[in-house]
């Protein structure tokens, strides 16, 4: 079943949520706005149609955000969810249906339906995952401190402390340095594979394929973001099981053409269509390759932050 959701974000960047009617599929849970496909329907006039017999509203401009495969018992669905910027009219309960807008950030994740939540994870993350290079040395901490506050302070929303030359006591010193911040602008600090030092700090975590495997339930709670390593679809699958928020897989590159080639890039848009949550493309990655692993439904690019200081 294909169904299409629309992101309404307003001016102020909140979002619309719809709550599901008693008597349906998950009722009292929050939803984004839409509805299914119809046979020889276009999927932006899908949901051009469903916003406009749902709320009223005339769609105007909309653009892909993400594509969500998911399995409700024996229904499987593929929520095809675009972010809608400008539409005309207010819009209004048209099936009796609760409206709320809400910032992203201040949405909990339990209050939606599974199906959802991905959805509400793309809304959320930036384009660019950026990470500590994972060789600098102990001893420069003071540069790296104010390295990362210069890096926040430009842009840098999602951030990951990969040290693993450093004692873990003195990462999360660091980590919880750059908390004030951090928290004014927006940005997310995540922890490399440390999930006892993200819950005392109240930060996310990273974990690699080794701690994917090795647990049985998501290690933080949903106000903390949590990411997975993956290098395969089964991992992929996994993240989804842990219910982590995002994960990170690398296009397949030979090492004598450290560039994904086109063909690299379409097996890796084959990989991630599906999955069930956000991706970001990393591995032989730069900023230059946003546009290219947006065009291949990537959430956008992960990889060392450039420019360390020497």
């Amino acid at each position: 079943m294909h169904v299409m959701a629309g992101l309404m974000v307003d001016a102020a960047g909140r979002v619309l949520l719809a709550e599901r009617p008693a008597g349906k599929h998950l009722a009292g849970y929050w939803e984004f706005p839409g509805g299914k496909v119809e046979p020889g329907e276009a999927p932006l006039a899908a949901l051009a149609r469903e916003l406009h017999e749902e709320l009223g509203i005339e769609l105007e401009s909309a653009e892909p955000l993400i594509r969500v495969p998911w399995q409700y018992d024996d229904r499987q669905l593929l929520l095809d969810a675009w972010r809608v910027d400008r539409w005309k009219g207010a819009p209004q309960s048209m099936e009796g249906q609760a409206l709320q807008w809400w910032e992203p950030d201040r949405i909990d994740p339990q209050s939606i339906t599974p199906a959802d939540r991905p959805i509400l994870h793309a809304l959320r993350l930036p384009n660019s995952y950026w990470m500590t290079p994972a060789d600098v040395p102990f001893d420069r901490r003071d540069n790296c401190l104010k390295w990362m506050v210069d890096a926040i302070q430009n842009g840098v929303r999602l951030l990951q402390l990969n040290l693993p030359f450093w004692p873990v006591d003195s990462v999360r010193e660091l980590a919880a340095a750059l908390l004030t911040d951090a928290r004014k602008r927006g940005a997310k600090i995540l922890l490399h594979g440390d999930i006892e030092g993200a819950l005392a700090l109240d930060v996310g975590v990273h974990l690699n394929q080794a701690q994917s495997k090795s647990i049985s339930e998501r290690p933080l709670p949903w106000q903390q973001l949590v990411g997975v390593s993956c290098a395969d679809p089964l991992q992929l699958n996994r993240a989804t099981e842990i219910r982590a928020d995002f994960a990170t897989l690398p296009p397949r590159a030979a090492a004598d053409h450290p560039q994904p080639s086109s063909d690299e890039w379409a097996n890796f848009q084959a990989v991630i269509e599906k999955a069930s949550l956000p991706v970001y493309a990393t591995g032989t990655i730069c900023p230059q390759h946003l546009a290219q692993a947006r065009q291949h439904g990537a959430q956008g690019v992960a990889g060392t932050l450039l420019l360390w200081p020497t």
